[in-house]
């Protein structure tokens, strides 16, 4: 009978150590800035956003050497021109600029729209490919590695090249 509340005892021990090591959680850790920065897909973008950041640069740029040249004429005629003329000329130059503004600002929302665009597919498919590694290799937790963020021990499995290798670079 001893022998028998041994055995079940133990078995107690032993069911309640292998359901304490089951519950631990595998955690898992990635920087995922670098991820997406080296994605091609990423690569790709931004070279598409710097492009069409350009074509708004330029068009700004020859929008105010266009106000600038309006300007330097203007103040160049304005002593042989009427006060009325030369508060006209005031005005269209406001008008100019105002318009110089409002494009700059519409410029950015676009931009900013784009970047919104072009940004969510790829950093959707990270998170993807991040949920099927983890998966694969049964981590429950993926933390963020990324600088700045709250990682302070990253001792654990850096599932960096898995992630690459899963999306193909």
């Amino acid at each position: 009978m001893k022998n028998v509340k041994k055995i079940v005892v133990a078995l107690v021990f032993f069911v309640a150590a292998t359901g304490f090591v089951n519950a631990q959680s595998k955690v898992a850790h990635i920087n995922v800035q670098q991820l997406l920065s080296e994605m091609p897909e990423m690569i790709a973008a931004q070279a598409e956003l710097k492009k069409l950041q350009e074509t708004y640069r330029a068009d700004l740029e020859g929008s105010m050497k266009e106000m600038q040249n309006k300007y330097t004429q203007y103040q160049n005629e304005a002593a042989s021109k009427s006060a009325e003329e030369n508060e006209k000329r005031a005005i269209e130059l406001q008008g100019y600029d105002k318009n110089i503004k409002q494009a700059e600002q519409q410029a950015m929302q676009e931009m900013q729209k784009k970047q919104q665009e072009l940004f969510a597919p790829i950093s959707d498919k990270a998170k993807n490919a991040i949920d099927k590694v983890a998966a694969a290799l049964g981590y429950d937790y993926v933390i963020d590695a990324s600088p700045g963020l709250s990682l302070i021990v990253s001792k654990g499995k850096d599932l960096l090249p898995e992630v690459k290798q899963e999306l193909g670079f």
